[in-house]
């Protein structure tokens, strides 16, 4: 009797295990295939500009469902975590102009880093804090107090990896409203630099050229960045300060 309860519990156990493994597996799925069908193709100048008269007529016969349609992908995007944001943003810019654009992409970029936040929550954070012990508890414990400040500094800075900004507030128990409230905030700066960058592609077109990636350290830009980057965190020394 025992012996079959034990193999029962086993059997749940790897249920259970397999369970909360899903979303991630699907994650890297949705990676996986992106580059097995090479769709990572479309997401460069190249296709842009070989395609950009195609997607102006479509756009402007199909307002809404294009709105949407660009929500969608940008979504997937950054919820499989594959290389490609900053195009679909210039891409935005070019399609809808700054600001719609800018709503756009900081609408499906915060919905893309809500799923692949909730993924890795759901599948590791037990497991973490089970390994980890009391120094994942006290880093905790320092992230949460000051949660909303450390966030959007994360995503104002243009040096941290968007991928790994919505992992590590997953695995520090960040509320999900924080999480939503600091990345959707926070990542407006940069969408509205390179959806300007979008916004004057036509010109670049018809120049030849190509659109500066690196706009975003220019010291006219990333001095701003920085300084709402610092304003994000004087309640934390605030708080040292009154301490």
């Amino acid at each position: 009797m025992d012996s079959a309860k034990n193999t029962d519990h086993k059997i749940a156990a790897k249920k259970g295990f397999f369970l909360r493994l899903l979303p991630i597996l699907l994650i890297l799925a949705g990676f996986a295939a992106f580059f097995a069908f090479r769709l990572d193709q479309y997401l460069s100048f190249d296709a842009l500009r070989e395609n950009r008269q195609d997607l102006l007529a479509w756009r402007q016969s199909n307002r809404l469902a294009a709105a949407l349609s660009f929500i969608a992908v940008y979504c997937l995007v950054v919820a499989f975590s594959v290389p490609g944001a900053v195009w679909m943003t210039i891409a935005g810019g070019f399609l809808f102009g700054t600001v719609q654009a800018m709503f756009l992409a900081v609408v499906g970029a915060t919905l893309g880093a809500i799923i692949i936040f909730l993924a890795a929550r759901y599948a590791f954070s037990d497991y973490l804090h089970a390994k980890a012990g009391p120094f994942l508890l006290r880093m905790e414990e320092g992230f949460k107090d000051n949660a909303l400040s450390y966030l959007l500094f994360l995503r104002l800075i243009p040096l941290f990896p968007f991928w790994l900004v919505n992992l590590v507030p997953a695995f520090l128990n960040v509320p999900l409203g924080t999480f939503i409230f600091g990345t959707f905030f926070g990542i407006i700066p940069g969408a509205i630099v390179f959806s300007s960058v979008g916004n004057g592609l036509g010109s670049v077109f018809d120049s030849g050229g190509t659109p500066r990636l690196d706009i975003l350290f220019d010291p006219e830009i990333l001095f701003p960045i920085f300084g709402l980057a610092v304003l994000a965190l004087i309640p934390i020394a605030y708080k040292k300060f009154k301490e």
